[in-house]
């Protein structure tokens, strides 16, 4: 039988219980919540708190830039510039109570083994350091640590020795392409060429690794978070390395032989639009800037405008022969100098009496003056439309810095332009520009936007395309097909048929000898010019366009300067490409003159 003085210690020892096993429970909860349920959270604050969290980037690495073909021209390499701090590795060796496991005397034996150095001129830089500032906090170890020699580091566990990730960009072929591959800053942010225009695909995503560290520097087990980074995407352009290689080093023997400040030279197959090769010198190598000038930093492929000069009566011709104004038959009258009605006056290369000219000997001998007469057979207005329409005052692909030339409207078109366009002057464009507008010719009227990227192929694979080109039918398949024919009467019956001849081919092509306006725009350079020729073969199905030119070439101041590096530029393309011998022969010639 329970008393009543039994029941009340009885009663009172329950309470006590339940009220521990509630504390217990309160605690129990409390610890599932800290290391279970929001564990991640509270390691998170922790990394913040004192000197105990640590938190270190990693660096993706910036995607790489290829060829048509795969053959590198761009990649990354990831390097780890070492430093110690001297403060810490005296704090840590004065520690009589908790010593560190490895001694800093045999710690700098330990690193210099991996890096290489000496360890005494280590331990005597740490010291020296120390000398002249004992709260010193950083020493460079070394620069440019491999992934290798930063994870043998790593492995050690010192407290104070820290790397920090850094890019390197490596250009495997030099000045192959450098022009157009571009270079980027000590930032990693692109500033010409492609490294700048598809620095979106190209550029890492960082991620990082965060832990918490003991007394001693030793990682606490659980508390290590890894956030990957990614590597940013490849590009792959349409140019071939190859074929690159082959045109630059053909421009610099060529332009020196000349007496050229520079020289270019484009390829664009007919059927696509993707440019091939697109070719300079100087040329840029992005491993050493230094060793060119600021003005050989961009391209002169894509930056640089000119007086395309009679290189356009070609596209004066289309626009004649799809206008209807002229036919082949079609004859005008020129001597070598004209005074026209309106007063402007035209002069021919030559002196030459009056000649009863056809169009295709108009371009056979570029006679500017046939050309004036045959050109204003078409308006202004018409004429300035058909010049839109091949391109003219419009960029190509938006390269970085690429010149978009001048077409001024019709309106504005004096006495002297109003037949100066006719023949190539009152306008500018690039050698891209002038490409295209002979990739249309060739390829029956059908005008292709130009291209230079392949894809981009993410860091998970995915590969991402650039939108397909416009096609645009800008002349009649007849109209082009008579300008290509006249374009081979030009190949065979004019001044440089020997020097162009490629033989088993039939090729056509179009010179362009273009006076230099000076800087301040007052006029022309006397005795300045910026030759070209551009071309096609083979002219019985083309496949490739051609254009070289040559900046004020002193040797040979007309446009032959350019025949030989031409002829070079195609045999090696349609080698490059293996196209086959034309099989067809050259219709029969066409007249000069009526």
């Amino acid at each position: 039988m329970t008393t009543r003085a039994t029941r009340g210690p009885r009663r009172r020892t329950v309470v006590a219980l339940a009220v521990i096993l509630a504390v217990l429970c309160a605690f129990v909860v409390r610890l599932v919540d800290i290391q279970v349920v929001s564990a991640s959270e509270h390691v998170q604050d922790s990394l913040n708190v004192g000197q105990l969290g640590s938190t270190h980037a990693l660096v993706g690495n910036r995607g790489s830039i290829a060829d048509s073909n795969g053959t590198v021209l761009a990649s990354s390499v990831t390097v780890y510039d070492a430093q110690l701090s001297p403060s810490l590795i005296m704090s840590l060796e004065n520690d009589e109570n908790d010593p560190p496991k490895t001694s800093w005397n045999e710690a700098a034996d330990q690193i210099a083994a991996i890096t290489g150095q000496e360890a005494d001129d280590i331990r005597e830089g740490v010291a020296a350091n120390l000398e002249s500032d004992p709260h010193s906090q950083y020493y460079q170890l070394k620069k440019g640590l491999s992934t290798e020699k930063y994870l043998e580091l790593r492995d050690l566990g010192l407290a104070y020795l820290a790397m920090k990730p850094r890019e390197t960009r490596v250009y495997p072929n030099g000045a192959v392409a450098g022009n157009v591959v571009g270079y980027i800053d000590n930032e990693g942010v692109g500033q010409a060429g492609i490294e700048r225009m598809e620095a979106e695909c190209l550029a890492p995503t960082d991620g990082e690794r965060t832990y918490l560290r003991g007394k001693h520097g030793q990682i606490i087990p659980g508390s290590e978070r890894v956030v990957d980074a990614l590597d940013g995407g490849s590009v792959q352009l349409t140019i071939n390395s190859d074929l690159n290689w082959y045109l630059q080093q053909m421009l610099a023997e060529e332009a020196q032989k000349m007496g050229a400040k520079a020289a270019t030279a484009v390829v664009v197959e007919v059927k696509t639009g993707k440019i091939r090769a697109a070719a300079e010198w100087p040329s840029l190598d992005p491993n050493d800037l230094s060793a060119s000038t600021p003005e050989d930093w961009g391209t002169r492929v894509f930056g640089t405008t000119f007086e395309p000069g009679s290189t356009f009566k070609a596209i004066t011709a289309a626009t004649i022969l799809d206008t209807g104004a002229a036919n082949l038959d079609t004859t005008v009258t020129a001597a070598g100098h004209e005074k026209f009605p309106n007063g402007a006056v035209i002069n021919d290369a030559f002196r030459h009496d009056s000649y009863n000219y056809t169009l295709a000997g108009t371009l056979i001998d570029s006679s500017n003056v046939a050309m004036s007469k045959f050109g204003t057979k078409v308006d202004a207005q018409t004429r300035y439309e058909y010049l839109e329409r091949f391109g003219v005052g419009e960029r190509t692909i938006d390269f970085p810095r690429e010149g978009k030339g001048v077409l001024h409207p019709a309106g504005e078109w004096d006495s002297q332009s109003l037949y100066a366009t006719t023949f190539g002057q009152h306008y500018t464009v690039t050698a891209p520009q002038l490409a295209g507008a002979y990739q249309a010719i060739a390829n029956g009227g059908e005008k292709i936007d130009l291209s230079l990227i392949e894809s981009c192929t993410l860091d998970d694979g995915t590969v991402v395309t650039p939108e397909a080109p416009k096609h645009e039918q800008v002349v009649s398949e007849g109209a082009a097909d008579q300008v290509v024919r006249i374009l081979e009467n030009v190949a065979a019956q004019g001044g440089l048929a020997k020097q162009v001849e490629i033989p088993g081919y039939r090729v056509a092509i179009k010179t362009g000898t273009a006076q230099k306006t000076k800087e301040n725009g007052g006029g022309y350079k006397a005795g300045k010019y910026y030759t070209s020729m551009i071309g096609l073969a083979p002219a019985d199905d083309p496949e490739y366009v051609v254009m070289v030119t040559l900046d004020e070439p002193t040797r040979i101041t007309s446009s032959a300067a350019t025949a030989s590096a031409f002829q070079q530029a195609m045999t090696q393309v349609l080698k490059t490409y293996r196209v086959s011998p034309s099989t067809v022969p050259m219709d029969e010639l066409l007249p000069k003159f009526n």
